[in-house]
């Protein structure tokens, strides 16, 4: 018998496309209470993201409705909305689509069954929480983690 239970593996864990989109919409809202548009490149050399798969990833969330473009020498993107009217939730259906909806009961037997209620379970949980948190909570805990003094220790 083992001293400590195994590591759970995370059941919900974000393709790369969603946490570039993620990233890009943090950067975006840090610039949307003065009105600021900032251009794919930007975004891509600040965070080290491929620019091609992000302008793949904006593209889709323009059509998504969560951002605008602007085009001409000072165009870029921006968030369409405010910050805190966007939620993961949306971001992650726009980039992935909807989640898979759980898998089907296996071969219907009582133990199938129970294993297939405790995944809708997980899903719906895990839906409730992307659905409350939006740009604008995830931008403070930047903020947050920006803040924090750096220690060097020798």
């Amino acid at each position: 018998m083992p001293d400590s239970p195994e590591p759970v593996p995370s059941a919900v864990v974000f393709r790369a496309k969603t946490v570039y989109g993620l990233v890009a919409l943090l950067e975006l809202a840090s610039v949307h209470p003065a009105g600021g548009v900032l251009q794919a490149a930007e975004i891509a050399a600040r965070q080290g993201i491929p620019e091609r798969y992000l302008e793949q990833m904006l593209a889709s969330l323009r059509r998504g409705g969560i951002l605008r473009s602007l085009r001409g020498p000072r165009g870029g993107y921006r968030l369409a909305r405010p910050p805190e009217e966007i939620s993961v939730a949306e971001v992650v259906a726009c980039l992935e689509g909807e989640m898979a909806k759980g898998r089907s009961a296996g071969t219907g037997t009582p133990e199938f069954s129970v294993v297939a209620g405790l995944e809708a379970a997980l899903e719906r949980r895990g839906q409730e929480l992307l659905a409350a948190r939006s740009l604008d909570q995830l931008l403070r805990e930047r903020q947050v983690l920006g803040d924090a003094p750096v220690m060097y220790f020798i």
